[in-house]
């Protein structure tokens, strides 16, 4: 039976015959033409023609806030005619269809054939839990602020602050690159002498996410070069690179710790409603078949706002294990190409592919974490930048602060409440507030 790979697109127009539209795409993105082909070449192209499988039009204000005639349009795709790697699969179902109109993809379901070539998270949100041995509660990060321009010095003492304050992953700054004052090998081994120390205050085993530079095909000898310096994990910019570099990162047996993926210039693909690349399927769905552990993404709470509902689609998609409903596709030769995929097979998939974990970042102070664990739950990665250095009493007592306001959070207390046997906590309350 023939293997398809399911793309969901939402297409605005006002006037577009929606059916036709799909009908095109399907054709022009596999075959190229159908209706002029003779019979006996259709014959032989048919297992590489793509299926219309359904077209939801919308009309303007109809069961719908949206002011805009659209059409929800699903088209599978079959495996023949592409490699079995995420390139390959882009390029054919938005490649050029990127730049046709008003179109933007919303989803991909994947073949059982087509997500079986890929790992994913190697370590996965368990992984990464395993190795800081922290079970019952969220993760809490920091991140390096100021750093361009340091030395080595400096950039220790900071690393001290963040770790002595209770924190449980430090990640560099995404724009800070190979150079002459901190590269990667003598910025690791600071980091971690810092992290050392740090366990000898806290009694808390910490990972310290360097970032991951360079050229394209020397980022596995960095990365290894980091590794044999003691790094524990990786930051990655997965845009910049593709999703491919990612791939091969991950796989890449000697590459041994959880590589983070940042998502520097997703802005450029998700925000539009009409063109680009749902931030669900861009910043969740893609980034764990690539194979990241960890992803963060713009919060709907602080300085970088994505909305809400498309936040909770990005947590679903990391976190999901009914891969059956929520990643495979399976057509039908009977009944024509439907969602309708294999237990067995999906089982077997599922126990490769590991949860990853969601880092909702930007704007965060303590005042928020009541917010973060209502939308996220335990499973999340609580990201604090400014919130951290910001605060009154310095970075030291930003770290406790955001550890306190997650244990009052967890224990069903008010951080005011709490506030009033914590200083830290008081301190970032009266500076940022609660926010409900």
């Amino acid at each position: 039976m023939s293997s398809y790979c399911l793309a969901t697109y939402r297409c605005y127009d006002d006037t577009a015959d929606f059916n036709k539209k799909a009908q095109g795409i399907a054709v022009g993105l596999t075959v190229g033409s159908w209706t002029d082909l003779p019979e006996a070449r259709k014959a032989q192209m048919q297992k590489h023609l793509g299926h219309v499988v359904s077209v939801d039009v919308r009309e303007a204000g109809e069961a719908s806030a949206e002011s805009r005639r659209y059409a929800d349009i699903r088209i599978a795709y079959p495996d023949v005619n592409f490699s079995r790697d995420l390139p390959a699969l882009l390029v054919t179902v938005f490649g050029k269809l990127s730049m046709d109109g008003k179109i933007k993809l919303t989803d991909l379901s994947f073949s059982e054939s087509f997500l079986s070539a890929f790992a994913g998270p190697k370590f996965g949100l368990q992984g990464v839990r395993e190795l800081l041995g922290v079970h019952d509660r969220p993760l809490l990060m920091s991140i390096f602020k100021s750093v361009i321009g340091q030395d080595l010095e400096g950039l220790g003492e900071q690393f001290y602050a963040q770790a002595a304050g209770g924190v449980d992953l430090v990640k560099d700054d995404e724009i800070l690159f190979e150079n002459p004052l901190t590269p990667i090998e003598k910025r690791v081994a600071v980091c971690m002498e810092a992290a050392r120390r740090a366990y000898d205050v806290t009694g808390q085993k910490l990972l310290y996410a360097t970032n991951l530079t360079g050229p394209t095909f020397k980022l596995a000898d960095q990365a290894k070069k980091a590794i044999d310096a003691g790094a524990n994990a990786l930051l990655f910019n997965v845009l910049a690179y593709g999703f491919d570099t990612l791939c091969e990162l991950s796989a890449d047996p000697d590459i041994s710790v959880p590589i983070m993926a940042h998502p520097a210039m997703a802005g450029a693909f998700y925000p539009s409603a009409e063109y680009g690349i749902s931030a669900s399927l861009l910043l969740g769905k893609l980034m764990r078949v690539a194979g990241a552990d960890l992803v963060l993404f713009p919060s709907p709470y602080g300085s970088v706002v994505m909305p809400r509902e498309e936040n909770l689609a990005i947590k679903q998609v990391l976190l999901t294990e009914n891969l059956e409903q929520d990643y495979l596709y399976r057509h039908s030769a009977a009944e024509g190409p439907e969602h309708q995929p294999s237990a067995s097979a999906s089982a077997n998939v599922g126990a490769a592919l590991k949860t990853s974990f969601p880092v909702p970042s930007a704007g965060i102070h303590p005042g928020l974490v009541p917010l973060i664990l209502r939308d996220f739950g335990t499973d999340v990665v609580v990201n604090a930048g400014g919130g951290i250095h910001g605060h009154p009493m310095g970075a030291i007592a930003g770290g406790q602060a955001f550890r306190q306001a997650i244990q009052a959070t967890l224990e069903q207390k008010p951080l005011q409440e709490a506030a009033q046997q914590h200083p830290e906590l008081k301190a970032a309350i009266e500076a940022w507030g609660v926010k409900s």
